[in-house]
């Protein structure tokens, strides 16, 4: 995937394809990083590349959950889960993490597909502190747009800290991740072309 959405067919189309290239970008902020470059806490926050790729997958999962109406877990093991998912633990790999991103990758677009109508309510939880009260229902289309949303504004957070990893940016490291030819205004990533 080039740094273009393509054009798109129409707005399921466009919102699955808008969340794809942002997932893509995420993922291509961690191109050729060790798993423990991937812990890596660089800045003043608590934000690792490996962290941010765990969060957003389960944070995308979690929406499907929502979607579907499916069972939530009690508050308390929620949040334990939802600190945890910023970091790359120990026993974790970056590829282990980007695999289970895959995964939820997949089951958004099988999940979206068996939903005929993106107007379909999406009941909001209650009891959530961060959901507004005063609203009883989403859209699949509005979980669609929170979801693009999310991944860029994380995407971004993933770029800041892999510059801060190993001096990496975003377009040579696309060029990398795509296989893109040396030009004159784009040379792609490699260790070697890091600075010391």
């Amino acid at each position: 995937m080039a740094g273009n959405v393509p054009p798109v067919a129409d707005e399921r189309d466009g919102l699955l394809r808008y969340l794809e290239q942002q997932r893509h970008v995420l993922k291509v902020a961690a191109h050729g990083l060790t798993d423990e470059q991937a812990r890596l806490t660089p800045t003043k926050s608590s934000l690792s590349v490996g962290g941010l790729v765990k969060h957003v997958a389960s944070t995308e999962d979690g929406w499907l959950d929502i979607i579907l109406q499916l069972p939530q877990k009690p508050f308390a093991e929620a949040m334990a889960e939802y600190q945890a998912g910023y970091r790359l633990g120990p026993g974790e790999t970056l590829a282990g993490a980007l695999a289970r991103y895959d995964e939820v990758a997949a089951r958004t677009a099988e999940v979206i597909a068996g939903i005929e109508d993106l107007g379909q309510a999406v009941p909001v939880p209650k009891g959530v502190p961060w959901y507004p009260q005063d609203v009883e229902a989403w859209s699949v289309r509005w979980v669609l747009l929170h979801l693009i949303e999310e991944t860029a504004r994380h995407a971004g957070h993933a770029d800041i800290i892999r510059e801060h990893v190993d001096g990496g940016t975003a377009i040579p490291l696309m060029a990398a991740a795509e296989g893109w030819p040396e030009t004159p205004w784009v040379k792609p990533w490699s260790p070697e072309t890091q600075p010391a």
